[in-house]
C-alpha cells in the first residue's frame, strides 16, 4: 500500500473464494449461460463491459470510489489467489491501491470489493479504452 496509514493484510489464497463472493454479490442476477456469453470466466468486469449491470466508468468511476464511505475492503486480482484486507479503508485511495501498469496480466485486473458487498472498484488491463468501472450494489 503506498499511504502508510492503512494496514493492508496479506490473505494468501483468497483469491478464488473472493472471486466467487465478487460473482454472488456482482453477477448473481445473470444465469451460468448469460455469464459464460459474456466471457466471465476470462474477465470478471465484462459485466460492464457487455452492459450487464449499472456502472459508473473511467473518471466518474474514480471519484465515485474516492468518495464512497469505505469500513473494510478486501482487493483481489484476476488471475493470482493472494489478496489483501484493508480494515480501516476509510482513506483509501486510488493512488494508494497495488497496482502496477508495468505488471504482468495475472496482476494487471484489480477488484477492490467492500467486506458486506455494497460496492466494487476494479481496474483492468485495457485501462485506456476499458475500465475502470465501479458498481454500487444496495
Amino acid at each position: 500500500m503506498r499511504n502508510n496509514e492503512l494496514k493492508a493484510l496479506e490473505i494468501p489464497k483468497w483469491g478464488r473464494y473472493l472471486r466467487g463472493k465478487w460473482i454472488e454479490k456482482f453477477a448473481g442476477h445473470l444465469t451460468d449461460e448469460e455469464q459464460r456469453e459474456i466471457y466471465m470466466d476470462s474477465f470478471l468486469w465484462h459485466l460492464c463491459s457487455y452492459e450487464k449491470t449499472e456502472c459508473l466508468e473511467k473518471e466518474e468511476a474514480i471519484a465515485a470510489f474516492e468518495r464512497q464511505k469505505k469500513k473494510k475492503c478486501t482487493i483481489f486480482y484476476q488471475y493470482m489467489n493472494d489478496a489483501f484486507l484493508v480494515e480501516n479503508a476509510k482513506n483509501l485511495k486510488v493512488n494508494d491501491l497495488p497496482y502496477d501498469e508495468d505488471a504482468d496480466l495475472d496482476s494487471k485486473d484489480m477488484y477492490v470489493m467492500d467486506w458486506d458487498g455494497n460496492w466494487t472498484f476494479i481496474i483492468t488491463h485495457e485501462n485506456d479504452y476499458l475500465g475502470p468501472y465501479f458498481i454500487l450494489n444496495l
